[in-house]
């Protein structure tokens, strides 16, 4: 009926304003940490080690830290209260920030802008297309999940193996994984919004882990887009 739909528009509208509110404030919130943090000095001082041979314990803590943080809180949503939710997401972005740090040595200020743009286009183009399809995503989501995992495997043994080549394959699926995980994702948030048997408070967690899950594709997808259209500081 007409109320119905009405109340049903109304809290789809209400969830996905706080899914972007979450989203884009865990993004300025990287984005002030990574951009004060980026300097030679301080990650001379926090992220190389006393012999100034190799990277510090500090700088693995802080690369890998927000998976095991990201795992949480996508998978303990429900025994978790809203507001430690919120403080974990917060924490999240916090070592996201100091993660990205490392790119303001690497790449040119202007590269980082522009490539923000293109991200922010495609990401916008894809949520709309997986929000209004009428097509079921959840086969292609799963394939782009499997491949997503291989992609992140793929970059761990990179990391020691340093081949630039295979950093390239990485960015270049990586574009095509986190584009149609999006699509994805929208089309489940969708569903979640438009489930009228959740309760307000699981609406409103549910709310947060959406805002962490394209966080995490927004982010994913600048990183790969920055690899093969940044040029090297």
């Amino acid at each position: 009926d007409q109320d119905g739909q009405g109340f049903s528009k109304e809290i789809t509208r209400d969830f996905f304003k706080n899914v972007y509110a979450y989203m884009f404030g865990a993004l300025a919130i990287s984005g002030i940490i990574a951009y004060t943090a980026g300097t030679p000095e301080v990650f001379a001082k926090y992220f190389v080690n006393a012999a100034g041979t190799g990277l510090s314990p500090l700088f693995y803590v802080v690369a890998f830290a927000p998976v095991g943080l990201g795992l949480l809180i996508q998978m303990a949503y429900q025994r978790l209260s809203f507001g430690l939710l919120l403080l974990l997401f917060m924490v999240y972005s916090v070592l996201m920030g100091l993660s990205l740090s490392s790119i303001m040595l690497v790449y040119a200020g202007q590269d980082i802008a522009i490539t923000f743009f293109v991200t922010a286009g495609a990401f916008g183009g894809m949520a709309v297309l997986g929000y209004t399809t009428q097509t079921d995503l959840t086969k292609f989501g799963s394939l782009m999940y499997m491949l997503f995992i291989g992609i992140f495997i793929a970059g761990i043994v990179n990391m020691f193996m340093q081949s630039e080549m295979m950093s390239y394959i990485i960015a270049i699926i990586g574009v095509f994984v986190f584009t149609g995980l999006t699509a994805y994702y929208m089309q489940q948030l969708k569903g979640i919004a438009q489930d009228q048997t959740l309760s307000h408070m699981d609406r409103s967690k549910l709310a947060v882990v959406g805002g962490l899950q394209l966080y995490i594709l927004f982010v994913n997808l600048f990183l790969s887009l920055l690899r093969l259209i940044g040029g090297r500081d």
